[in-house]
């Protein structure tokens, strides 16, 4: 059985000063071991790896260009 992949690209959102958490949170819902969710933000979301931590996730970042990081989220554990 093949593991689930979710993009999410959050960086016009956060451009126009809009809370991207919810989508975000939304985006990682059913999510099952070792699925992965790449999230692409303007910066480090540093906030968000103890959060996605504690459901059980892992990351790692990547940073394509100034202001577009791609941060792999992928689970490992948890709920």
């Amino acid at each position: 059985m093949g593991h689930k992949t979710v993009e999410l690209d959050v960086r016009e959102d956060i451009n126009n000063k809009l809370e991207p958490f919810q989508k975000i949170m939304e985006a990682m819902t059913g999510l099952e071991m070792n699925d992965v969710l790449i999230l692409h933000a303007p910066f480090r979301p540093v906030p968000l790896y103890g959060v996605m931590k504690a459901k059980g996730f892992e990351h790692e970042a990547e940073k394509i260009e100034e202001k577009h990081y791609k941060i792999t989220f992928t689970k490992k554990g948890g709920k």
